[in-house]
């Protein structure tokens, strides 16, 4: 790459920052203040792109672009508002994981409400009016939108700079950045202060989205895309630290430019397409950049939040009227192959049912117990489930082999990922699990040759007996039931006393000789084992995996899995994979938008149990006198 060409990408990556860092700004400042990890944030950009097509094209002109950019934000942002009031509000004093559930729900709702209102298919916004010509810069043509987006970023920077620095408001949201329980301690309405700071954020999403719709189409896919790139630049940046956030994003855009402009490199023996970087390019310098630094480039450690959520009580045995349920359940479950002889689907979906289970408690072991929240647990998942399968189609291994090898491969690449994962803790520990899980996305992805790509792997059928849905239902049933109860017999070991003990009081259980290091990372490879479990499981009830295995919409599924159940309970994620895996599949085929319906459920039961369905049934049970 010539010098030129090198100084051209540079102007490239820096257009491309500006709308990284509009984005990443409102969710930092809405971490920040209220320590919610808003994963609907993403939609908001995402109707920012949509309202801004609509006031382009309807309107049209100067009025319609320019104007409409300034209306989305201002719509966006209201829209922000009524969500923080409504839904937020009633759950702030649940635990933080809970409010992410609701966040979640709130992308389902919002992608099918985009679907209704503006269709499937992609939509590009006109050319801004006033800046549709290009300039002529090293040689190369630069629009002059891009040059405008190079401004622009700066100038949102400057004004947020101002307004944190120099007004009461901004004095406000640095304090309750710091500490908002002493804010509110003061005599500052949080309410106020809450809801102002959620609009501004979501304006600023809702503005970020707008300043695109020149450049890339509105998509359905764009929510999930641009908050994965948000929380990197926000984590990356440091959370809660605006100029942290416009570094971050300079830095990635410039990575992802620069990757596209190097492109294919042929280094003799081998060649490397750099372009293809771009999928991952971001998730490598996220975990570079938490494992030197582990609070972000310009982040500090975050401050302790007081008196949000009310306090866990400890995790105790099963009581005998749990174990006999337990029992019945299972012996249910041992007879399905006979009651479902009428209705062979019915097996298929237990076995789906059943693989959630496994994936659902194994998650769940290092989320509650281990205190370490993943956001990357597909990861082990995938590496499971294309183990088992390449090992089938490469070497020609029998079933069981490649059963067995599957969590060991799993194992493998836990033991790897969580030696740095549990250095860091709460956002940083979960964004840094993400990063790994997009690695090795990223590498199932590319690698064609050998995993397939994205055409994946087919063909990976169970042999006689098991190619009989009935017989794999039970052998499904006789894994799933083995890993829960060993993931419960390493609790209620001295090691899950320790893990527990590391959690709660890191500093008091190395004081009395626990490696809480060591003991969280042993966990998280226990996790990981028993997730390949579940990975291997699914590539052959399948016949067939792709890269979806692995990607975040997995492990989203599983965060909300463990989160519908009840984190504080060890029936909690049985219970909430099961049902969730039920409301999918019926939710599913009831209407094409399914996910509203299945978004609108789970804000109905998180507003009815902030404790998770179990969490609160087993409340409800105490108070009667009873003990579960």
């Amino acid at each position: 790459m010539t010098l030129n060409a090198f100084l051209f990408q540079v102007l490239n990556g820096l257009s491309s920052a500006s709308g990284l860092f509009l984005i990443a700004a409102g969710l930092s400042l809405i971490f920040g203040v209220t320590r919610i990890v808003n994963l609907a944030h993403g939609s908001l950009y995402m109707l920012g792109t949509y309202i801004a097509y609509t006031f382009a094209t309807k309107i049209g002109g100067v009025t319609g672009f320019w104007g409409g950019i300034v209306a989305t934000a201002i719509i966006v942002g209201i829209i922000g508002a009524l969500i923080e009031i409504v839904l937020l509000r009633r759950i702030y004093r649940a635990p933080e994981l809970f409010q992410l559930l609701a966040t979640f729900a709130l992308v389902l709702v919002i992608n099918d409400a985009a679907l209704w209102l503006w269709g499937p298919a992609d939509l590009l916004g006109p050319r801004a009016p006033g800046f549709r010509g290009a300039v002529e810069i090293l040689g190369r043509r630069l629009p002059t939108y891009d040059l405008f987006l190079i401004v622009i970023g700066p100038l949102v920077l400057l004004a947020l700079h101002l307004t944190l620095t120099r007004t009461r408001f901004g004095r406000l949201i640095r304090a309750a950045t710091q500490d908002r329980e002493m804010v509110g301690a003061l005599g500052v309405n949080q309410a106020v202060l809450f809801t102002s700071v959620f609009a501004l954020g979501a304006a600023l999403a809702g503005l970020g989205g707008a300043l695109q719709i020149a450049r890339e189409p509105a998509n359905l896919a764009t929510d999930l895309i641009a908050l994965g790139d948000a929380f990197v630049v926000v984590v990356v940046g440091g959370m809660g630290s605006i100029p942290g956030a416009y570094l971050a994003a300079v830095i990635i855009a410039e990575v992802k430019a620069l990757c596209v402009g190097i492109g294919v490199v042929d280094f003799g023996f081998f060649t490397i397409n750099f372009s293809k970087f771009t999928l991952v390019a971001e998730f490598l310098v996220m975990a570079i950049v938490l494992i030197v630094r582990p609070y972000g480039l310009l982040g500090k450690a975050q401050g302790a939040v007081r008196s949000i959520a009310e306090p866990e009580e400890p995790i105790r045995p099963a009581t005998p009227l749990l174990k006999a349920l337990g029992i019945v359940v299972l012996a249910v479950l041992l007879c399905l192959p006979l009651l479902a002889q009428g209705s062979p689907y019915l097996l298929v979906l237990g076995i789906d049912v059943l693989i959630a289970v496994i994936f659902a408690t194994s998650l769940h072991f290092i989320m509650g117990p281990g205190g370490m929240h993943s956001f990357g647990h597909a990861a082990y998942f995938g590496l499971g489930a294309y183990g088992a399968a390449l090992l089938v189609k490469w070497l020609a291994f029998p079933m069981g082999v490649a059963l067995i090898a599957a969590p060991l491969l799993a194992l493998a690449g836990a033991l790897l990922f969580g030696w740095f994962a549990v250095r860091l803790s709460g956002v940083y520990l979960a964004m840094l699990t993400l990063a790994f899980a997009q690695i090795v996305w990223a590498a199932v992805f590319q690698w064609e040759g050998f995993t397939g790509g994205s055409n994946g792997v087919i063909g990976v059928w169970p042999p006689p007996p098991f190619d009989k849905s009935w017989a794999y239902f039970l052998l499904t049933l006789v894994l799933a039931a083995a890993a829960v109860l060993l993931l419960r017999r390493f609790l209620f070991a001295p090691f899950g006393y320790a893990m527990r003990a590391g959690r709660d009081s890191p500093l008091r259980a190395e004081a009395v000789g626990i490696d809480v290091k060591r003991v969280h990372w042993l966990a998280f490879a226990i996790a990981g084992l028993v997730c390949g479990v579940a990975g291997g499981l699914f590539a052959f009830a399948k016949g067939s995996i792709s890269p979806e295995t692995i990607h975040i919409n997995r492990s989203i599924d599983g965060l909300v899995m463990v989160l519908l159940g009840g984190v504080q309970t060890l029936t909690g994620p049985i219970v909430g994979a099961s049902v969730f895996a039920l409301l999918q599949d019926t939710v599913m085929r009831q209407t094409e938008y399914w996910r509203a319906l299945m978004g609108a459920i789970i804000l109905l039961l998180v507003l009815t149990f902030p404790q998770g369905i179990v969490g609160a049934f087993a409340s409800l049970w105490r108070k009667m006198g009873g003990r579960i």
